[in-house]
């Protein structure tokens, strides 16, 4: 059993694990705060003296009145309604813009930008993403499982008599190389052109996206101010399916390396037990998996 040696005695990788978990957290936490806090007051501060200038312009308007409005505009927000433009803006519920929903449903992504908003849409959005999800899950490992069948080919290729371990490294280069220009390199100069975006707010967009993590305030095709192809938000569809697949191969390859990492080095092998484990890493090291869970 992997331990960390804490006051002479011995803490399991379980708990260790734990601790690392909750402590990286609060350091995010810490962060986040020191960042974003200020910055969330100057704005505030901001808001409310542009109210009182509003105001100041226009008499005839109380406070209260004022802020009913912000309610109304804060309420067609929620709705995914952009207060910007007029009624002439595109639909939010065309087959285009439906279709990236739906697919942000299933990859669990969930902007938050945009939800039904009637209890028809509502109750078949749950049972949509009750056996849509699985079948997502599904399809992303079907996937994950024929790119680590190409994987395993070119290693098995690498492998072979006459060729040095200096090109697996290699071969493992290309498919990191090519795979961050196709998802996380290539697409923000796409969105940073399209949208009006800086290359970071691009760069954010994209892996915020792939990674599921979705917060919502970068979303692809959403400016009344800006006229997308029909298809725009349909390809942005496709291209984040293949994007989950292969940034979940990267982050099950880093979960798997950062664990042998960790347990390489706090594990304290018994002398009788010390040549059994270097050889059991050793081949490890030897044959990588990627992998997808299931």
């Amino acid at each position: 059993m992997p331990h960390l040696m804490v006051c002479n005695r011995p803490l399991s990788w379980t708990l260790t694990l734990v601790l690392g978990y909750l402590f990286y957290l609060l350091l995010g936490a810490l962060v986040f705060q020191l960042l974003e806090k200020q910055a969330e007051a100057k704005s505030r501060d901001q808001f409310q003296l542009e109210k009182l200038k509003f105001l100041q312009n226009y008499t005839c308007l109380d406070r209260q009145a004022l802020e009913q409005f912000v309610q109304v505009i804060m309420e067609a927000w929620e709705k995914g309604v952009n207060p910007e433009g007029n009624s002439t803006n595109p639909s939010n519920w065309d087959f285009s813009n439906s279709f990236f929903f739906a697919g942000t449903v299933v990859t669990t992504i969930g902007y938050g930008n945009l939800a039904p908003s009637t209890m028809p849409g509502q109750v078949f959005c749950v049972f949509y993403a009750l056996f849509g999800v699985p079948l997502n899950l599904a399809f992303l490992n079907q996937l994950g499982k024929g790119l680590s069948t190409h994987l395993i080919n070119l290693e098995k290729w690498v492998h072979k008599p006459g060729r040095a371990r200096v090109a697996q490294t290699l071969a493992m280069g290309l498919f990191l190389i090519a795979g961050s220009l196709l998802f996380l390199v290539f697409p923000p100069m796409i969105f940073s052109y399209v949208e009006g975006w800086s290359y970071g707010e691009g760069f954010y967009f994209t892996f915020i996206t792939l990674s599921t993590i979705g917060f919502g305030d970068y979303v692809v095709g959403t400016d009344p101010n800006k006229h997308y192809i029909s298809a725009y938000r349909g390809l942005a569809a496709i291209w984040i399916v293949f994007g989950l697949v292969w940034l979940a191969l990267i982050f099950n390859l880093g979960a798997d390396l950062m664990e042998k990492f960790l347990q390489l080095n706090w594990q304290k092998p018994d002398p009788g037990t010390e040549e059994t484990t270097v050889a059991k890493l050793e081949e490890t090291c030897d044959h990588p998996r990627i992998h997808i869970p299931s």
